[in-house]
């Protein structure tokens, strides 16, 4: 079974106190949602493997660390996980970018698939899913469905709130993929918005209803 991250820190925490209050404006909730992004980017590659290499100070030969294994890839879901890449990238400025487009049909829920655009060498890196709300989980299994079809084996999901019947079915369906959040919230309604949840992620991030 795939583990769940919160990330608390209190940095993240408050920043996401303004991330939900509806009176935050779009400039401002954009900006909240990067600084966000690149606080759990520390996080989520924590446990990124590190080699030993010598280097040369101004005083002397050293032993020192670099990142080793895998290179990085960034997967976000169009159009809300756009709001999340920025911030990451001010971390990981080498990772290549790669886009799922899939929106939420409103009649059913479930996710449809309207766009795929992946890095040529996408199977060699390890990938992080990104989309700021995990609410029924459709959309985000359906991006890593994406991937595995495409043989790539080492994906994370990095999202900022989630509904616990959105961990629940990310973990059935995918249970070798870890997610990475800054909440666990209450429940979905009746019309698969999470509660208290912040609304609709992209909404608010592009000014559009």
């Amino acid at each position: 079974m795939s583990k769940v991250f919160v990330c608390d820190h209190p940095l993240i925490q408050h920043k996401l106190t303004y991330i939900r209050d509806k009176n935050t404006t779009t400039k401002d909730f954009r900006e909240l949602v990067d600084e966000v992004a690149t606080l759990m980017a520390y996080e989520i590659t924590r446990d990124i493997p590190l080699e030993r290499i010598e280097v040369e100070t101004p005083v002397q030969k050293a032993e020192c660390k670099i990142i080793s294994g895998r290179m990085l890839g960034l997967i976000p879901i169009l159009r809300a996980g756009l709001g999340m890449v920025d911030g990451i990238l001010k971390l990981l400025p080498a990772a290549k970018v790669g886009h799922v487009g899939l929106y939420r049909d409103p009649e059913t829920l479930q996710p449809v698939e309207y766009y795929v655009k992946l890095p040529t060498d996408v199977q060699e890196r390890e990938l992080i899913v990104i989309d700021p709300m995990l609410a029924t989980g459709g959309s985000a299994n359906a991006a890593i469905d994406v991937l595995k079809k495409r043989n790539c084996n080492q994906i994370k999901l990095m999202c900022l709130i989630a509904a616990p019947e959105g961990v629940r079915a990310v973990q059935e369906a995918h249970p070798d993929v870890d997610i990475y959040v800054a909440a666990v919230d209450e429940y979905l309604n009746d019309h698969g918005y999470i509660v208290p949840g912040l609304g609709d992620a992209g909404d608010r991030l592009f000014g559009t209803k």
